[in-house]
């Protein structure tokens, strides 16, 4: 019997969306070919939830500029949060007690950006993050009074070299959490979420509420936090411009963002 996806995930930064090189993510767009393969999707009854490491508030726009059916579903913060569209409604949310992380974080790294995020909330920041590196607005926030609630991701931005950014992975692993690293604009970028919470975990939980085995889901993704998402589906598909540990992660791999990766790969299937 031929293999069919009964269930899309889509990642989004460098994947579904991509921006005018030299601009920030205000310029962010589909790609025509994209968009038309994503409505292909839909019109067959398939659903598709994006997971990204955005919040969900982030993705509802997204899904919008997408044009996917409401009520849907979102995996944001890295599936720290399980969220429905139209209206947005957190179904399943993570937290753990941020202070730790934060506390850790800034006695190591002083001149770090640092935002604790919360369901349905304005992002707590330690100052302010360049203009479209949060989805969601923000407010600054004394490093005392950062982790003072529990959050469901803590967010790292450190504008050093590839060194530095493996050190911020050791620290969040020292720290009992799991941890995520890539570089973002130059930067080292670092989100730390509840151990055993990626965006797999997530969609395991929306897969499960669907009456879809994991076994039928086709994923694709380009960063290294979609690792355990492409590991956990049935045709897990690399981006082309994903790392290499990405890309051994993969059952597959498509070309890259800038080519349609996406509609690509979809073009298989639907």
């Amino acid at each position: 019997m031929t293999w069919q996806p009964k269930l899309v995930a889509l990642d989004v930064d460098g994947c579904l969306l991509e921006w005018e090189p030299g601009t920030d993510k205000s310029s962010e767009f589909v790609a025509p070919a994209v968009r038309e393969a994503v409505a292909r999707v839909v019109r067959t009854g398939v659903p598709v939830v994006l997971a990204s490491g955005r919040s969900p508030l982030g993705l509802v726009d997204v899904a919008r500029l997408v044009d996917l059916p409401e009520p849907g579903w979102v995996v944001g913060s890295n599936g720290a949060v399980v969220a429905r569209t139209g209206p947005l409604a957190v179904v399943q949310a993570t937290t753990f007690d941020a202070r730790p992380a934060v506390e850790a974080v800034l006695a190591r790294f002083p001149d770090a950006m640092v935002a604790v995020e919360e369901p349905g909330l304005d992002y707590r920041v330690s100052r302010e993050f360049p203009r479209g590196e949060l989805s969601g607005g923000s407010v600054v926030t004394a490093p005392s009074a950062l982790g003072a609630r529990p959050a469901c991701r803590v967010m790292v931005r450190q504008p050093e070299d590839d060194s530095s950014s493996q050190d911020l992975h050791v620290l969040a692993a020292d720290l009992g959490l799991t941890g995520t690293d890539y570089v973002a604009n130059l930067t080292s970028w670092l989100d730390i979420s509840p151990a055993g919470i990626s965006k797999a975990s997530a969609l395991a939980h929306v897969a499960s509420s669907l009456g879809v085995a994991a076994v039928d889901v086709l994923a694709i993704g380009d960063g290294r936090n979609d690792i355990e998402m492409l590991r956990w589906a049935g045709r897990g598909v690399a981006m082309g411009q994903a790392v290499q540990d990405v890309h051994d992660a993969a059952d597959a791999s498509t070309l890259g963002v800038g080519e349609d990766g996406v509609a690509v790969e979809l073009a298989r299937w639907f």
